[in-house]
């Protein structure tokens, strides 16, 4: 099989377990029977390849997305990095293009699409099996799986098929529509529209050059933010007439909301929380302090470092609408993470931010320099070029002004503290620069 999968969000809707950084599909929430715990990315990856140990997965990501996918997956997955956020359409185009130009896949070649982080079962990876068998016998040039509903849900889309058969040409789409035209389309023999589909890789390369002019990878990366922000189902699903739909009759949960994600967690607690005498309430706590629940019910509790929230599971579906975009307090990277500790505005309008930085053993922060900040750098052991390569020890300060280039590298595991100073902190000031590291081992 030759699979992508889609992994974006903005981990609004649990926040503030997740965030742009952070997204619900890399929380470990899932225990294995050794008893560790996998995320909706590791146990997605690791059924596909139960299914077919020699299945290619290529996951389709944002940048701030990839120390992730890279520190769950390692390298045995296939990235395609979308330069900037422009949904579905362009971000599975772009996937196709790398698949062929990067990966060499034939464009006669069947390709599924499925989200990362739906919450299923072995029988839904032979499904996929089944989609692509479908999709390769060309009497479609679309193949969707649809799923067999169990209630009129408000959340999904719904597809009616033309018949009632295992595989049935479709005869109309409908989106998410209230509960009582949901039952309407039940009785019809409506299916929910899992996001899950199958074609030929010839198919998509085709549309993106009628559609953008090219389907070469490079051109499409390079001219990325001009590309159309559209769905894939706008874009292409609803307009083809040639079109399939397979019935899927297994379990299939979309983990979307606090509700449905505690739904499938393995434990009621999670970190340094005590709860007692509390009926269908979970707790996360990611802080070093205690968090005691007690006498509640129908809660969920999440204290991290980007937000506390208490809320009532049955409202989880509003709550995107009340988180305000703050920028992520703790980061995972390639050579390990940060904390953001503080944030504040001097008196005379400089901004300054403290962040304790984590550096692996062997590993490095880029070669870079920033435009509008200066950095000063607390440090315990390492490796720094700051304009010259010099060996530091524990409690040596760094200076490092705007405009100069610097990096440091962790000899053992390095922690520090950097507070940058500035009239414009953010991520976007750097500018990277390559540096030979082993010349000076």
């Amino acid at each position: 099989m030759k699979v992508i999968l889609l992994s974006g969000g903005s981990g609004k809707r649990l926040w503030p377990l997740s965030n742009e950084v952070r997204s619900k599909q890399f929380l470990k929430i899932f225990k294995k029977e050794d008893g560790s715990h996998e995320s909706m990315a590791q146990r997605m990856y690791r059924m596909i390849r139960e299914v077919d140990d020699s299945a290619a997965v290529t996951i389709a990501t944002s940048e701030n997305q990839v120390p992730s996918i890279k520190a769950q997956l390692g390298d045995s997955v296939g990235i395609s990095i979308e330069p900037c956020r422009r949904d579905t359409f362009p971000a599975i185009v772009l996937a196709a293009a790398y698949l062929h130009d990067q990966q060499g896949v034939d464009e006669n070649e069947t390709v599924i699409v499925c989200p990362v982080d739906p919450y299923v079962e072995s029988d839904y990876f032979r499904m996929l099996e089944k989609l692509s068998e479908q999709a390769s016998k060309g009497e479609a040039n679309l193949v969707l799986m649809g799923v067999e509903p169990t209630y009129p849900s408000e959340k999904y889309g719904y597809i009616i098929p033309k018949s009632n058969d295992p595989v049935a040409m479709v005869k109309t789409f409908k989106e998410k529509p209230d509960e009582a035209a949901a039952e309407e389309y039940i009785e019809q023999g409506a299916l929910w529209n899992s996001g899950v589909f199958a074609f030929k890789l010839s198919y998509v390369l085709g549309i993106a050059k009628k559609v953008f002019g090219s389907s070469d990878y490079q051109w499409l990366f390079d001219h990325y933010s001009t590309l159309p922000k559209i769905s894939f189902d706008y874009a292409v699903v609803e307009k083809e007439e040639r079109i399939q739909v397979m019935r899927f009759k297994g379990q299939w949960k979309d983990l979307g909301t606090w509700n449905t994600l505690t739904e499938a967690m393995s434990d009621e607690v999670a970190g340094n929380a005590v709860i007692a005498d509390c009926a269908n309430t979970h707790v996360i706590n990611e802080l070093h302090i205690p968090l005691v629940a007690l006498g509640v019910t129908d809660l969920a509790i999440a204290a991290t470092p980007d937000g506390i929230l208490v809320i009532d599971k049955k409202k989880s579906d509003n709550l995107k609408d009340y988180v305000v975009d703050q920028r992520p307090m703790v980061e995972k990277r390639d050579w390990g993470l940060y904390k953001v500790l503080d944030y504040g505005i001097k008196p005379e309008g400089k901004s300054f931010l403290t962040k304790h930085l984590v550096i692996k053993p062997g590993q490095h922060i880029s070669y870079q320099r920033h435009q509008n900040r200066s950095e000063i750098w607390t440090i315990v052991d390492g490796t720094i070029l700051d304009g010259e390569v010099r060996s530091v020890g524990q409690g040596e300060v760094a200076f490092i002004r705007q405009g100069v280039k610097h990096a440091i590298k962790a000899d053992t595991e390095l922690h520090f503290i950097e507070v940058q100073v500035g009239d414009e902190l953010t991520e976007e000031d750097v500018e990277r620069f390559d540096f030979d590291w082993s010349s000076i081992d």
